[in-house]
């Protein structure tokens, strides 16, 4: 379900926390779905479990799930109005992203090519083929 880069200068937990918000924006984590506790993922990454706790507080925090006391933490439904704010920092953070590519030279076409790239992605794993 989850692969990690222990080589990856990115810490463990920020690698597990962007693989389940790409799971929840992909669809493959439904509102109100389980996620798996904090021991199975551990062992099943064989990952200290104070670094998947570390990664289900941070998701927790930034509103992509909930936790119930004794049940494990969900994926949180959908809400208009941190949709909107989420989708205004991506925005920001693509135009960003977006320049730094002008300036290093990349075409309209390419860029182009980039956004229909990660949109085949989305459908491939969704399942909408």
């Amino acid at each position: 379900m989850f692969e990690l880069d222990i080589r990856s200068r990115k810490p463990i937990y920020e690698q597990l926390t962007d693989k389940i918000k790409e799971m929840i924006l992909y669809g493959i984590l439904r509102p109100d779905e389980q996620l798996p506790s904090v021991r199975t993922l551990s062992a099943q990454l064989t990952v200290n479990p104070n670094t998947i706790q570390k990664a289900y507080r941070e998701l927790e925090r930034e509103g992509y799930t909930y936790s119930r006391p004794g049940k494990g933490s969900f994926v949180s439904p959908a809400q208009q109005g941190s949709l909107a704010i989420k989708r205004a920092e991506l925005r920001g953070e693509l135009l960003r992203l977006m320049a730094e590519a002008v300036y290093l030279g990349f075409t309209d076409a390419e860029i182009g090519e980039l956004y229909r790239e990660a949109s085949e992605k989305r459908g491939e794993e969704s399942g909408d083929d």
